[in-house]
C-alpha cells in the first residue's frame, strides 16, 4: 500500500527528531568527557587550577550553577595555592 505525502511527512520528521536527539545525546557525551579531563588535568598543576578557577568565575553566573561548582572552586583555589 502506497504512503501518503502525509505519512511520509510525518515519518521524515519522527526520523528528523530521533536524530536530532542523538546529536543532543553526542554533544553532552562529548561535553562531559572534555570537562572530566579538563578538570582532572587542572586539579594536578597549580597553574591550569589557577586559570580554570578564574575562567569559571568569570562565566558561570546563575547562582544555581556557582553553587553546583562550588566544591569545585574550593578544589581548584586549593590546588592553586600549591605553586
Amino acid at each position: 500500500m502506497a504512503r501518503t505525502v502525509d505519512q511520509q511527512i510525518a515519518e521524515a520528521e519522527a526520523k528528523l527528531a530521533r536524530l536530532r536527539t542523538r546529536a543532543k545525546a553526542s554533544e553532552t557525551r562529548r561535553k562531559i568527557i572534555v570537562g572530566s579531563v579538563v578538570i582532572s588535568n587542572a586539579l594536578k598543576e597549580p597553574d591550569k587550577a589557577r586559570a580554570l578557577a578564574s575562567m569559571l568565575r568569570r562565566t558561570v553566573t546563575r547562582e544555581v550553577d556557582l553553587k553546583e561548582i562550588s566544591g569545585l572552586l574550593g578544589d581548584l583555589d586549593a590546588k592553586a595555592t600549591e605553586g
